[in-house]
């Protein structure tokens, strides 16, 4: 196979798509660039913080500018909260009381919400140990729309909030635009406007010009290390939505009557703003990458989703490698062209949180930044694949070029 002759034709049969990904990144830079003149981001801003960290301006007015960008009216945004998990489980802690029923609108959630929840595993203090009850409604057409008939069907009269899944996680489905999730979240709010709806947000932020807390979500969660961090924050995560969302999150943030109010850090803000303001534009690489890998998978006969040319809701790509020794040999493809690590070699193992063996790719600067380079798969039939990230294109390239010399097609 002549490598550089199969990129060559998927990066002319990209052109086309490219453009419009470059056209809806000068829009996501002028909300940003709007959104931080408002609020009239300075430098005295990028300040650090200590102890109970009361007046903290800079973590303030950072959370400020998060609640502009999404249209929400609140937000919490903190270096504390540890990863994506975290933030969705600090939501779903803060939403739900014992007695109250959690009903997922786009089927099983993501491998680490399981022991969350309490579906897998016997972790302690899951939402089960906490006697909330739980069910899922399945995604229709083939698993590329929510059915808001089958969710409005399943809602019971505990039912407290609503989990949207916005990113496909580790299944062959279809992720959301945030103006697919407007029919559900109109439905619900006609009928139980107590319930929240809560959108899980991780790899979705910046596709679109608009968030689901446009389309009227009550909360929406994501990672600071994914597509809002721009590969520049170090940590955390965010949590934006209505003001009544955001009041009772912020009690298992910290504690009740404390809230918002405390929370300091130690290090300089300004990777959290930086980021931010590069963040449409590294999505935009990472999109790139995305859509080259689609279509050079392709080109070689291989089942993809999104095609290439589709429209996206996230920067996930997933492949399906057929046979474990070809996913093996991608991933490992993948980690060999990484900047940081690049002599290691993965291999599956038991991952914590995971119900199968993983396999994953993360040379990255950041530990476990998705938004930089990464491939992750769990190990099950038909073997898929998910490639997310990339800080450049032109390094999202050349690292499936490696992939594509180590799977010796």
């Amino acid at each position: 196979m002549d490598i550089l002759s199969l990129i060559s034709q998927a990066e002319r049969d990209c052109q086309r798509v490219f453009s419009a990904l470059e056209a809806t990144e000068i829009l996501n830079t002028r909300r940003v660039l709007s959104a931080f003149q408002a609020e009239d981001v300075a430098t005295r801003h990028f300040s650090p913080s200590t102890g109970y960290g009361y007046d903290d301006i800079g973590r303030d007015t950072l959370e400020r500018v998060f609640a502009r960008l999404f249209g929400a009216e609140a937000a919490i945004v903190r270096p504390s909260v540890a990863c994506g998990t975290a933030a969705l489980s600090l939501c779903l802690f803060g939403l739900l009381r014992p007695g109250d029923h959690l009903l997922s609108a786009t089927g099983t959630p993501y491998d680490t919400m399981e022991t969350v929840i309490g579906l897998s595993g016997n972790a302690p203090g899951s939402l089960k140990e906490m006697n909330v009850s739980y069910s899922q409604a399945e995604m229709a057409e083939e698993q590329t729309k929510i059915d808001v008939k089958s969710v409005l069907e399943k809602i019971q009269p505990n039912t407290r909030v609503i989990l949207i899944q916005r990113s496909r996680g580790y299944a062959w489905r279809s992720s959301l635009r945030p103006e697919e999730m407007k029919a559900l979240i109109d439905a619900v709010h006609a009928v139980r406007p107590d319930i929240f709806i809560m959108v899980d947000n991780c790899y979705g932020e910046f596709i679109t010009d608009q968030e689901p807390t446009h389309f009227g979500a009550d909360v929406c969660v994501g990672s600071l290390i994914k597509n809002p961090g721009g590969g520049l924050a170090p940590t955390g995560a965010y949590l934006v939505g209505t003001k009544r969302a955001i009041e009772l999150i912020e009690a298992r943030l910290t504690a009740p009557g404390l809230g918002r109010e405390v929370g300091s850090y130690a290090a300089s803000y300004q990777p959290f703003y930086q980021g931010l303001f590069m963040a449409p534009h590294t999505v935009t690489q990472a999109l790139k990458t995305a859509i080259l890998a689609a279509r050079v998978f392709e080109l070689l006969g291989m089942k993809t989703t999104p095609a290439f040319d589709a429209p996206r809701a996230d920067i996930i790509q997933a492949i399906e490698m057929g046979e474990p020794e070809k996913l093996i040999a991608f991933v490992q493809g993948i980690q060999a062209a990484s900047p940081i690590d690049g002599s290691a070699v993965p291999e599956p193992w038991d991952m914590p949180g995971y119900t199968d063996q993983v396999i994953m790719a993360a040379g990255t600067f950041v530990s476990g930044a998705s938004i930089e380079l990464s491939a992750d798969a769990p190990m099950r039939a038909p073997f898929t694949v998910y490639l997310q990230g990339g800080l450049t294109y032109a390094h999202g390239k050349i690292a499936l070029m490696t992939a594509l010399e180590k799977m010796k097609l």
